[in-house]
């Protein structure tokens, strides 16, 4: 199990500057919780066999076809994150706050043959931008170290390595006298202060590491449904997905007690302090499509597919190192990764959903999805000739299917609607890999009203999810820090229906 963790976590580290994909960035890009109209996450999102919501559009497009008429949509979005990071008997909490487009859109009714009563009754187009995913999120983790150090890390897994071949984190290290080769031998590495790292607890020394998420993915859905006899209703989507990330992280370590070096240049260290910022973006396309059938007045039911999408993705790096001495003052030096361009294609998903209506009264609606993330895989983008059978192998090693439960529920009272949902996104990681616990679970909440062709709807949701994270791992230590994550999300939408 060990050296399972030290494998995984040297693949997830972000320590080198050139190709630095993870399972965790695959794993990122490829998540989708379903965003949108303020109906729609008030439900729980479980419209697969319901459509008739813009929102539809990028989950199952035969919910086009159910639109009767023309109709535009906005949906703005309040994102309040919580974060409680308990590390070395010791707990930090941090928060943000976000203002963001969770859904803007519009259906065009071409075709409305109402008084037929069979055939082609209705076909729509539309557009509509939801937003999938929301990466932004702080992160304070601090506590005493007294087994290790992120110095022994950067020594220990650069051992055999020349200065040439270390990597990035490690070699700042070496430079700003953090760590140094062992007694002339430039292959083998050691934390350079004498009873720091595995014997510091002799000592003791304050870690704090400051962690800062930004980004999204969004998707902009063109759409295309229709609707047979008011019995099948079936659609097509276009997805073109925009994916924006960065991340900022800061280690510091300061210790309690002057520890001496062993350079004459420089003595009594103080602390060092080592940065790492990550930025990708990129744009994907992916294909949709899906059917709703109602074989009575009180069911449907729903099925919807989405091919993998395929993302170009642009990557830059940057990382940097301070440490400070007593004698010798401050010592400073960066590298930066000026951009590197990959491929990734995410898994495909399956949708199944059945949904009853109580007349005009009620509805309870229920879907499954199957999303296995084992197909993640990376690819090469141009000229590169990178070879990514590695990270693609841990992948299929570390990860597994998730299956996905979404409930929701509307009851009608007159004009105002009642609505509540829940929604369980099973884990990606393998048990007893490395986050094996990460899942997601969300309640919601919301109520709407409509006046001819008026609506006005309001949606809360609330979803918690665990998470283990590695500061860094070492022979004598896994410094780990357990967090949980609270999130709170507001979407109010504003709908107008036109051209009956």
């Amino acid at each position: 199990m060990k050296k399972q963790l030290l494998i995984i976590f040297l693949a997830l580290s972000l320590t080198v500057l050139s190709n630095a994909q993870t399972v965790d960035d695959a794993i990122r890009y490829s998540q989708v919780f379903y965003s949108g109209t303020a109906r729609f996450t008030s439900m729980g999102g479980a419209f697969t066999a319901l459509g008739g919501d813009f929102s539809t559009l990028s989950q199952n497009p035969a919910g086009i076809g159910v639109f009767r008429s023309s109709g535009i949509s906005v949906t703005p979005q309040l994102y309040h994150i919580n974060t409680i990071a308990n590390f070395k008997a010791n707990s930090r909490e941090d928060y943000l706050y976000d203002f963001n487009l969770s859904q803007v859109g519009f259906v065009a009714n071409l075709i409305n043959n109402n008084s037929s009563g069979t055939g082609l009754m209705a076909l729509n187009l539309g557009y509509s931008y939801n937003k999938t995913n929301n990466f932004n999120q702080t992160i304070v983790i601090e506590g005493t170290g007294d087994r290790s150090s992120l110095a022994d890390f950067w020594a220990q897994y650069n051992n055999g390595y020349i200065l040439d071949d270390m990597s990035s984190d490690a070699y700042l290290g070496w430079r700003a006298f953090v760590i140094d080769s062992v007694s002339g031998y430039y292959d083998q590495w050691a934390t350079v202060y004498s009873g720091y790292g595995s014997d510091a607890s002799l000592y003791g020394q304050t870690i704090t590491r400051y962690i800062n998420y930004m980004g999204y993915t969004g998707e902009h859905a063109i759409s295309i449904g229709g609707n047979w006899s008011d019995k099948l209703y079936f659609g097509a989507t276009l997805g073109i997905n925009r994916l924006s990330y960065t991340s900022h992280y800061e280690h510091l370590e300061a210790t309690n007690k002057d520890l001496p070096a062993r350079y004459s240049d420089v003595a009594g260290f103080s602390d060092f302090r080592y940065t790492f910022d990550y930025k990708n973006t990129g744009t994907g396309i992916s294909f949709k499509t899906g059917v709703i059938y109602k074989p009575m007045e009180i069911l449907r039911l729903g099925f919807a597919f989405h091919s993998p999408m395929m993302y170009r993705i642009h990557e830059e790096a940057y990382d940097n190192i301070t440490s400070r001495f007593t004698i010798g003052g401050i010592k400073e030096f960066s590298n930066k990764f000026e951009g590197f361009d990959y491929n990734l294609t995410t898994p495909f998903r399956v949708i199944v959903g059945g949904a009853l209506q109580i007349k005009k009264i009620a509805l309870l609606s229920a879907e499954y999805e199957f999303v296995d993330y084992k197909t993640i895989k990376f690819t090469n983008a141009g000229d590169d000739d990178y070879d990514y059978s590695f990270k693609n192998q841990q992948i299929k090693n570390s990860l597994h299917s998730a299956n996905n439960l979404r409930l929701g529920a509307e009851v009608r009272l007159d004009k105002l609607y009642l609505r509540g949902g829940f929604s369980y996104y099973g884990r990606v990681w393998q048990t007893g890999e490395l986050n094996y616990n990460l899942d997601y679970n969300a309640i919601s909440s919301g109520i709407g009203f409509r006046e001819k062709n008026i609506s006005f709807d309001i949606g809360y949701t609330y979803m918690s999810n665990p998470m283990t994270y590695i500061l860094y791992d070492t022979f004598s230590e896994t410094a780990a820090s357990d967090i949980g994550i609270n999130r709170n999300i507001f979407n109010v939408t504003f709908s107008y229906s036109f051209g009956y």
